[in-house]
């Protein structure tokens, strides 16, 4: 999801997002530790996306429209 659709989302629903992309994140390492992973780069699309969403919750903190 693109920046710009995050910043249309109310606080509530991007740290759900949040949360489920951190839980997302921490079965893609656990696979990669046993050698279940089928798709490598996934690990770092989740982690880009949770710089993206962590950026807009801390612009809405800030009052800083995008």
């Amino acid at each position: 999801m693109k920046a710009s659709e995050l910043r249309k989302e109310d606080d509530g629903r991007l740290r759900e997002r949040l949360t489920s992309l951190k839980t997302e994140l921490f079965r893609l390492r656990f696979q990669a530790a046993t050698g279940q992973l089928d798709k490598p780069s996934r690990i770092s699309e989740v982690r880009h996306e949770i710089a993206r969403v962590e950026t807009v919750l801390r612009e809405h903190e800030l009052g800083i429209s995008g």
